[in-house]
C-alpha cells in the first residue's frame, strides 16, 4: 500500500510539471474518494474536479473549479460552474478530447486475490482511467472495507494503480434509504407497475417514485436488469423470487445502504460495466421488454420532458434518460414511461406545463404517468397526445390552463 506523503508527493511533483490547473476526475454518486480528495486538496493549489452527481462535502474554495457533465447537490449553484450538457453515453469520449485527465481518483473494494475492484461505481471510470494512463497521469486508488467487489468492467490490477491508499469505511455516508411513500407518490407507482409484465427487463433510477414502484413488482416473476443504477429495491425484488436467476444483472453503480453493498458483493449474478455498454441504446434495445422509469421536472404538451433546468436554474444535467428512452423504445415489447407528481411540492405549480422554456432532456415516450393517471402517448396524434396529458395526467386546477395553452399551440 501507499502512504500519504508518498502520494502527495507525487501530486504535487505533477502539478509542477503542467502549466495549467491539473484536471481531476474522481469518483461520484455514492463512491466518493473522500481521503483522497482531502490529500489532492491539501496538497495541490489549483485543479479542476470533474465528478458525477457531486454530494455535499466536496472542495470548495479558491483554486478549485468544478466540472461536471450531471450536477449533484455539492455542486449545485456553485459560482463559475463549468457545466458539459451530454448524454452520459457520450461522456466517455470527452477523456479522450475536451477532458483529458492528468489525475483519477477511484474507491475501491479491498484485495480479492491480485486485484481491487471499482465495486459500487463502475460508470464512465474505466474510460477516464484509460485516457489518464495515455496521458502519463496518476491513477490513484483509495481501498475501503464498506466497498463491494463486483464483477465486471471494475477489475483493477496493481499495474493499472500509481498508489493505493488503504482508508476507513464511510458506512451512512452519502447513502439512499426509501422513505413510505406520499399517498400521490404510492399511486404513481401503482400505476407505473401495472405497466410492467413478468419478463420484463427494467431500469430504474433513484428517488420517492422508482422506490414505490417495486414494491408492486414482487409478485412479478422472471424480472430482468438493465439499468444505469442499482438501489435497494433491487433486494426486494430478489427476496421475493421476482428476478430471472439465469439472467444476469446488469448496472453500472450502485446508490444504497450496506446491506445492498453487502448483496452486491462477490455477487456472481451481478455485472457491473462501463457506461458505454450499459448506456448504447443498441445494447439498451436488445433486452427484451425493457422497460425504462423515469421522471422529470416538467413535461409539455408535446411530450417534451426536461429533467435538467428549474426554470433557468441548473438543477442536475441530461444523465442517461435519453439514453434509455431511445433504447427502451426500440426493445421488442419495450416502453419508455415518464413518472412524476402532477404538482411540484417545493415551487408549488404544475409539472404539466403548455411548452418547455428551458432545455429538452428526452421526449416521445410511451406514456406519461402521474398520479391521476396514465396519458398514453407513443401512437396517438399531437392533438390526441396533448389531450391525454390534459384530461388525465395534469392537476384538474390547471386543466382550463392547459387547453388555453393547447389552443395557442395549435393542439387543440
Amino acid at each position: 500500500m501507499t502512504t500519504s506523503d508518498s502520494l502527495s508527493r507525487a501530486l504535487r511533483g505533477l502539478a509542477a510539471r503542467r502549466d495549467r490547473p491539473l484536471r481531476v476526475v474522481a469518483s461520484g454518486n455514492a463512491a466518493v474518494p473522500w481521503a483522497l480528495l482531502e490529500l489532492l486538496d491539501a496538497s495541490v493549489s489549483r485543479y479542476e474536479l470533474f465528478i458525477l452527481n457531486a454530494p455535499h462535502g466536496i472542495p470548495f474554495r479558491p483554486g478549485v473549479a468544478h466540472v461536471t457533465p450531471f450536477v449533484g447537490p455539492g455542486m449545485r449553484a456553485t459560482p463559475g460552474l463549468s457545466y458539459l450538457p451530454a448524454r452520459l453515453s457520450h461522456v466517455p469520449h470527452m477523456f479522450t478530447t475536451h477532458f483529458v485527465p492528468d489525475v483519477v481518483l477511484v474507491t475501491t473494494s479491498e484485495k480479492v486475490g491480485d486485484r481491487w475492484s471499482l465495486g459500487a461505481e463502475v460508470n464512465i471510470l474505466p474510460a477516464a482511467i484509460a485516457s489518464c494512463q495515455a496521458a502519463d497521469g496518476l491513477v490513484l486508488a483509495e481501498s475501503r472495507a464498506d466497498v463491494p467487489y463486483t464483477y465486471g468492467d471494475g477489475d483493477l490490477l496493481p499495474e493499472d494503480l500509481d498508489g493505493v491508499l488503504v482508508a476507513p469505511p464511510h458506512h451512512g455516508r452519502h447513502t439512499h434509504a426509501a422513505l413510505p411513500p406520499t399517498a400521490e407518490v404510492g399511486r404513481i407507482g401503482d400505476l407505473v407497475a401495472a405497466r410492467v409484465p413478468s419478463g420484463a427487463t427494467l431500469q430504474l433510477g433513484i428517488g420517492a417514485i422508482p422506490d414505490a414502484v417495486v414494491p408492486h413488482l414482487t409478485q412479478r416473476r422472471r424480472l430482468g436488469l438493465w439499468s444505469e443504477m442499482i438501489a435497494d429495491g433491487i433486494l426486494s425484488l430478489h427476496e421475493a423470487g421476482a428476478l430471472d436467476r439465469n439472467r444476469e444483472l446488469v448496472a453500472s453503480f450502485a446508490v444504497g445502504r450496506p446491506a445492498l453493498m453487502s448483496w452486491l458483493h462477490l455477487n456472481p449474478q451481478v455485472r457491473m460495466l462501463r457506461t458505454e455498454t450499459v448506456n448504447n441504446p443498441g445494447r439498451i434495445a436488445a433486452n427484451p421488454r425493457m422497460t425504462s422509469v423515469n421522471t422529470a421536472l416538467t413535461v409539455d404538451l408535446f411530450d417534451q420532458a426536461n429533467g435538467s433546468h428549474v426554470g433557468s436554474r441548473l438543477h442536475s444535467g441530461l444523465g442517461g434518460q435519453c439514453d434509455f428512452v431511445v433504447g427502451a423504445m426500440d426493445s421488442a415489447g419495450g416502453q419508455a414511461i415518464m413518472a412524476l407528481r402532477s404538482w411540484h411540492p417545493k415551487a408549488d405549480v404544475s409539472t404539466i406545463v403548455g411548452l418547455l422554456e428551458g432545455p429538452v432532456t428526452s421526449f416521445q415516450h410511451s406514456a406519461v404517468v402521474t398520479e391521476h393517471g396514465t396519458a398514453e402517448i407513443i401512437g396517438w396524434d399531437s392533438r390526441s397526445q396533448a389531450r391525454h396529458l390534459i384530461e388525465t395526467a395534469a392537476h384538474p386546477s390547471v386543466r382550463r390552463d392547459l387547453w388555453e395553452d393547447a389552443t395557442e399551440l395549435g393542439l387543440a
